[in-house]
C-alpha cells in the first residue's frame, strides 16, 4: 500500500511544501533556460531576436510563477527550521531573483515591447542593452541553479 512506503515521521505539510518548492524550480528554471538560450542566439541573429521578444511574453509570467511557488513551498518546507544556513541563503537568493525580475519586467520588457510595436523587433538589440540583459541573465542562472543545488544539499544532509 502506498501509504506504508511513506515514513510516518513525514508530515503531509512537508510533502506539500517540497512539492511546491520543486514545482517552482521546474517552472521558473525551465522558463529561464528557454529565454536565456533564445536570448543568447538573438545576440547576433535578427530571427532569434524577434523570437526572443515574442517568447518572453510567455516565459516572464512563468518565471514569476516559479518564484512565487518556490517562496510558498520554501516557507512551508522550512517552517520548522531557523532562518540560518541553507534556508537563509535560499531566502537571499529569492530576494535577488525578485529584484532581478523587477529589472527585467519593468525595464527590459517594456523596452522590447516598444521595439516590437515600432516594428523594430527584427533589429538586433543595442549592445548597451545586450550587456545589461546578459548580466541580468547570469544573475538569474546563478540564482536558479544555485538554489536548486542548495536544495539538493539540504535534502541529502
Amino acid at each position: 500500500m502506498p501509504t506504508e512506503i511513506i515514513n510516518e515521521s513525514i508530515v503531509w505539510l512537508d510533502i506539500i511544501g517540497l512539492f511546491l518548492f520543486l514545482a517552482g524550480f521546474i517552472i521558473g528554471l525551465g522558463a529561464v533556460i528557454v529565454i536565456d538560450l533564445q536570448g543568447f542566439l538573438g545576440k547576433n541573429s535578427v530571427y532569434w531576436t524577434e523570437t526572443t521578444i515574442r517568447t518572453h511574453k510567455i516565459t516572464k509570467p512563468l518565471i514569476w510563477l516559479g518564484i512565487i511557488l518556490t517562496f510558498i513551498g520554501g516557507f512551508i518546507f522550512y517552517r520548522n527550521d531557523m532562518l540560518i544556513g541553507i534556508p537563509l541563503v535560499h531566502l537571499l537568493i529569492g530576494v535577488v531573483l525578485i529584484l532581478n525580475g523587477i529589472f527585467l519586467s519593468f525595464k527590459v520588457s517594456p523596452f522590447l515591447l516598444k521595439r516590437e510595436i515600432e516594428g523594430r523587433a527584427k533589429e538586433l538589440i543595442p549592445y548597451s542593452w545586450q550587456k545589461k540583459i546578459t548580466i541580468s541573465l547570469i544573475i538569474s542562472d546563478i540564482g536558479w541553479w544555485g538554489g536548486l543545488l542548495l536544495l539538493v544539499l539540504y535534502l541529502l544532509k
